[in-house]
């Protein structure tokens, strides 16, 4: 019987894993799912699941960059055409939006006014207004990022239905069914504000005060876009 995925495609940083959880964990409470309920499979130790076995899936984030691997990604991505030809529902944040971009012919690398981290606010499009994962949410948000490459160009066929001030591929609909999104639905506050801290002297070569940003940090309704999610997948099923 098929079930909901999380590939875990990375891991936090091993003192906030310690204390608060991993991506897995975050992803799982988000989608209202507990870990007897959800499968975990983590590429690195387990390889790519059969899609046959996947009645939804969230590729969560990474701190790895899609552009260091070309041949993962190139596994990741006759998996991710594997699920969507299947009609399998997908999510996919951040790494993982990237890794749905490179995988139907988009183009990611590093943002050239580099990262965006924090609390930032995500102005939704007019496409959004009837898509069933975002239709709910307002119009402006708050929404937790931590990235440094990004989505430069869109594949065929995707949809702009979000956009920060820095990034104009916040949120996609790649195809029906197939979402992606460059912040962090999953992350909380304290989770926000620890990964601007743990990146305190990379920012202040980049002239930003870590400190300041964590200090603004502040909650996101996005979280609700994992809920909803789980609601799409389970009437898909």
């Amino acid at each position: 019987m098929p079930r909901p995925l999380i590939l875990k495609t990375g891991s936090t940083y091993p003192d906030l894993a310690r204390e608060a959880g991993d991506f897995e964990d975050w992803t799982a409470a988000g989608l209202g799912l507990d870990r007897h309920s959800v499968d975990v499979a983590d590429p690195r130790v387990d390889g790519l699941p059969s899609p046959a076995g996947v009645s939804a899936a969230v590729v969560t984030g990474s701190h790895d960059m899609v552009t260091d691997d070309p041949e993962g990604v190139a596994r990741f991505s006759d998996w991710l055409r594997s699920l969507m030809a299947a009609g399998v529902p997908v999510l996919g944040i951040c790494y993982g939006h990237q890794l749905l971009a490179a995988a139907l012919g988009g183009e990611v690398g590093y943002h050239p006014e580099g990262p965006e981290i924090g609390t930032v606010e995500v102005e939704l499009l007019p496409d959004a207004d009837m898509d069933e994962l975002f239709g709910g949410l307002p119009r402006r948000f708050p929404a937790q990022a931590s990235h440094e490459q990004t989505v430069l160009a869109l594949p065929r066929r995707a949809t702009r239905l979000g956009a920060s001030r820095h990034d104009p591929n916040a949120a996609v609909r790649f195809r029906p069914g197939v979402w992606g999104v460059q912040f962090h639905p999953e992350f909380d506050a304290r989770v926000t504000a620890h990964y601007v801290r743990s990146q305190q002297a990379g920012l202040a070569r980049r002239g930003l005060d870590a400190e300041a940003v964590a200090r603004a940090v502040r909650p996101s309704p996005a979280g609700a876009l994992l809920r909803r999610f789980a609601e799409i997948a389970d009437g898909v099923g």
